[in-house]
């Protein structure tokens, strides 16, 4: 990622040696790695907060709002006092599990654990009822609500304050991210392909000028696939899915090159 991605190569081209490049580089992964870490460990903080705080039975406002006023209200209702009373249950097992893991006892800690999973199994029951219920009321709906959690948490539980902070934060890193991609995508492109295969011999100013042409062109591919992110799961899954296409050739010219040196370039290029 940090030797390839021409989002993170791009930092450090303009390096005056080699070693201030390798310097890049590895700084680069220092800062970055234990980032993912931290996103990380947000995800596991968010996941302990609503063991122990109760929960939406549905995390996506917009679906819930659906069966308001319907013929599925009251179901809902009784759903809802199901969730409740088990989220009671649950929180109350969590605490059972944790003073038995203080207590170093294994056998009630297993004993605790079994409780609490068959408590999470009847609530996910609960859930995919609630899910039923959105689909009766509009069978377009999308149901998946696990890109929710974290947006509900945020505005339901922090300050104002914090929250407005946060979501400037959020916008400003997206729209910082979105600048590297696009302006990487377009590097790759005229340097790799556009220049190196059609046109070799134009002015500094033909290929600036391309550039900004395969700017435009990846932006409206990005906004194409922002149109059908909804199509999948969630949108961790989607970058996984589009990643994967990636991550097998580059290990695979990486491979070569590290044990296979006769190989030469054409004919690993002609492979990935």
């Amino acid at each position: 990622y940090f030797g390839t991605d021409q989002s993170q190569v791009q930092r450090y081209l303009s390096g005056k040696s080699l070693t201030e490049s390798r310097l890049g580089l590895l700084f680069n992964g220092i800062l970055k790695v234990p980032m993912q870490f931290l996103v990380l460990f947000v995800g596991i903080l968010v996941f302990i907060f609503f063991r122990f705080e109760q929960p939406p039975i549905h995390f996506n406002t917009a679906n819930m709002e659906k069966l308001e006023n319907t013929v599925y209200e009251p179901e809902l209702e009784n759903l809802q006092a199901q969730h409740n009373t088990l989220f009671l249950e649950q929180r109350q097992e969590s605490e059972y599990l944790i003073e038995a893991l203080r207590r170093e006892d294994e056998a009630a800690v297993a004993e605790s654990q079994q409780r609490l999973q068959s408590l999470i199994a009847k609530d996910n029951e609960i859930r995919q009822g609630v899910d039923a219920l959105i689909r009766q009321a509009d069978p377009n709906a999308k149901l998946e609500d696990r890109d929710y959690v974290f947006i509900t948490f945020v505005t339901e539980y922090l300050p104002v304050g914090l929250v407005g902070l946060l979501l400037a934060v959020i916008f400003s890193a997206a729209m910082s991210s979105t600048s590297s991609e696009l302006n990487a995508l377009a590097t790759t492109t005229v340097i790799d392909i556009y220049r190196r295969s059609f046109v070799r011999k134009k002015t500094d100013r033909h290929y600036l000028n391309a550039s900004k042409f395969f700017t435009i062109l990846w932006g409206a591919i990005a906004l194409f696939f922002a149109a059908t992110a909804g199509l999948f799961e969630n949108l961790i899954q989607a970058v996984n899915i589009i990643g994967s296409l990636f991550y097998g050739p580059i290990l695979g010219i990486f491979m070569v090159a590290f044990f296979m040196k006769s190989i030469g370039a054409r004919a690993v290029f002609i492979a990935a």
